[in-house]
């Protein structure tokens, strides 16, 4: 099955591809599309590069959009505290060198095959739990979100990348953000686990973490490897955290070790907020079904039925689960990976699928987390 892409998107996107080299303007097209690199893009060529080049090297800046946002911003400010050099949060020149070391370019043409365009599908996709239940599986909602999430990115950027008049399907090429992992080994790695990275283009080559620190202060989560001279403490921020935290005597100590990579997180709400201390992740849940229990919910009505959601990546709690110790609280995926650090959650940690992913790569159950103001 072929279609055109502008048919499944949300919307018409009137969006332009990225360039590696500024290109001279060119007049749009019928459907209001226009050539990468050109006037008119709202995809910004050398934010893309850096969030592709980021992403690969364990910094995730959440989807791959080519746009500014504090996710960006924490993303830089994590790499270069990672590679010693000052933590501006802004691409300057030794950033980008040490960037550019990776030799990856922003964007790779894929022949699509049946892993990357292959269902079951959900359309439309229900709204009430009553309805999700019924499913056997909360799926994505076409082929377009599905290599969407598969290449770290949204449908629009697809759209942006190729146009709107380009086919999806088996069998078709499409530019995508080159997040080709070099490894595709999960030695190590459960069934189950190993079918999602590979889904999910997450590199079987990681590094190896002891412990995290989630910041509700910037809305991140780091990975330490023990050792080292780090600690979760040294942003801006930190100190008026630091002051505020030991004033209410909650915000754990943090031992100090080498920063190896980093997510951005959504840690809560006002209602539901981060609870700060010492946890551990004890167990993995892969494709995890999940009990919808309205009165863990401050927005739903305790007198909702409680429902039983099958597994999927479009399920509330994405395609993975990472239990902390703390009851009813975990890590977990999201089946809106562009809200992540924008949205409040229900006190869950939640990331895209294929950041929640790569950290079950990156930390074995047992780990200690460090949730700090």
């Amino acid at each position: 099955m072929r279609v055109l892409l502008a048919s499944i998107a949300l919307g018409a996107f009137a969006a332009a591809a990225v360039a590696q080299q500024p290109q001279k303007p060119a007049a749009a097209t019928s459907n209001g599309w226009v050539p990468p690199g050109t006037k008119g893009s709202p995809i910004t060529g050398e934010l893309f590069h850096a969030q592709v080049l980021l992403d690969s090297a364990g910094f995730s800046a959440g989807v791959i959009d080519g746009r500014k946002g504090t996710s960006l911003t924490q993303a830089i400010k994590g790499f270069q505290e990672a590679k010693g050099l000052q933590a501006t949060g802004k691409l300057d020149g030794p950033t980008r060198q040490a960037l550019l070391q990776q030799n990856r370019q922003s964007t790779v043409y894929v022949k699509l095959a049946a892993d990357d365009v292959s269902g079951p599908f959900v359309y439309p996709f229900p709204k009430k739990p009553e309805d999700q239940a019924k499913l056997q599986f909360l799926g994505y909602r076409n082929m377009l979100e599905k290599l969407a999430e598969r290449y770290h990115t949204t449908p629009g950027t697809i759209v942006a990348l190729n146009g709107p008049d380009k086919r999806i399907g088996e069998g078709q090429t499409l530019r995508l953000p080159n997040v080709v992992p070099q490894s595709r080994d999960y030695a190590g790695a459960n069934e189950k686990q190993a079918q999602l990275l590979n889904m999910l283009n997450v590199d079987g080559n990681e590094p190896k973490g002891d412990f995290i620190v989630v910041d509700k202060s910037d809305g991140t989560l780091k990975v330490y490897a023990s050792g080292g001279a780090s600690s979760a403490q040294t942003s801006d921020s930190d100190s008026k955290s630091s002051k505020d935290s030991k004033s209410k005597g909650s915000s754990p100590s943090v031992p100090s070790g080498t920063l190896v990579a980093q997510f951005p997180v959504t840690t809560g709400s006002s209602h539901d907020p981060l609870p700060l201390g010492t946890w551990k992740v004890t167990t993995y849940s892969f494709l995890p079904p999940f009990n919808y229990q309205p009165d863990l919910f401050w927005d739903v009505a305790d007198d909702k039925a409680e429902q039983k959601l099958p597994p999927g990546p479009n399920g509330p709690v994405g395609v993975a689960w990472l239990d902390l110790t703390k009851e009813h609280y975990g890590i977990h995926g999201t089946n809106e990976p562009q809200t992540i650090q924008h949205t409040e959650s229900h006190g869950c940690l939640r990331l895209t699928n294929w950041d929640v992913m790569r950290l079950s790569r990156i930390m074995k159950p047992g780990f200690a987390a460090y949730f700090v103001a």
